[in-house]
């Protein structure tokens, strides 16, 4: 339970979160327009709000990544250059459907560093990770702390560059009880309001799951207060989700 972990995706919960506290704290709306924060191509109608809904219109991964570690020349100065042209790379008009884009949250992180002024690791600790309590998240963990998957010969497996421009989006790593505490002081017991728009929602289960190289993750909860978060090294990431809702639904059968 010490040993740090890639929970992917479920940084955007982190990094939705974020943006609800700061709209709570009055330093941005979530109806701002992109360029009051950031240089964006005027007139687009992609908001924060969209951003973090996944209704921005924007594709679900940057241009020309490499296939080996995808994310290891996408930095800030790309995100960026994408900024003068997003009205070139939108696929639909914003607000309208909703398609996973790791780019639109690379670049919702953008804007929220620039509202905040400091570090996404910065602003996250000081609207998230300190009002809920948790301590064992990070972008940067100790080498020696991680838990990586393994080939087939038994030698670590190198995980993916995250941890520039696409660190709002899957970058973050925690321990599997940080983890956890996430889902219980956010979504049962809602410590920082409302879930943030960052969550998936399917009937009375609010959920999120986050896949990286080698690492997938499933958590949530229903609204009668029962949980799970299951992570796992080396797992196809709809295994890991099939596992998880078969967990809430034996919990919801095992009190029925």
């Amino acid at each position: 339970m010490d040993r740090f972990v890639e929970i992917g995706s479920l940084t955007k919960v982190i990094t939705g979160t974020a943006l609800t506290s700061m709209a709570e704290a009055g330093m941005l709306a979530l109806e701002d327009p992109l360029e009051r924060w950031l240089p964006a191509t005027p007139g687009t109608g992609i908001t924060l709000l969209y951003l973090a809904q996944h209704t921005s219109g924007l594709p679900r991964l940057p241009p020309r990544l490499s296939r080996r570690d995808p994310y290891a020349r996408f930095d800030r100065r790309t995100v960026h250059q994408l900024l003068n042209r997003l009205d070139t790379i939108v696929t639909r008009p914003p607000g309208r459907h909703e398609e996973n884009s790791n780019l639109g949250y690379a670049i919702l992180g953008e804007a929220l560093t620039a509202a905040a002024g400091t570090t996404y690791e910065e602003l996250v600790t000081e609207y998230v990770l300190r009002p809920l309590a948790i301590t064992e998240v990070t972008a940067t963990p100790d080498p020696g702390s991680r838990l990586l998957a393994r080939g087939r010969l038994g030698k670590v497996r190198k995980p993916w560059t995250m941890h520039d421009a696409i660190l709002p989006a899957g970058g973050l790593w925690a321990t599997p009880r940080a983890a956890a505490e996430l889902v219980v002081r956010l979504l049962v017991e809602r410590r920082l309001g409302d879930p943030a728009p960052s969550w998936q929602t399917a009937g009375s289960l609010r959920w999120h799951n986050g896949a990286t190289r080698d690492a997938s993750l499933f958590a949530g909860a229903t609204h009668d207060g029962h949980w799970v978060m299951i992570h796992r090294l080396g797992g196809i990431p709809e295994e890991t989700d099939q596992a998880g809702i078969e967990v809430l639904r034996r919990s919801h059968e095992t009190l029925g």
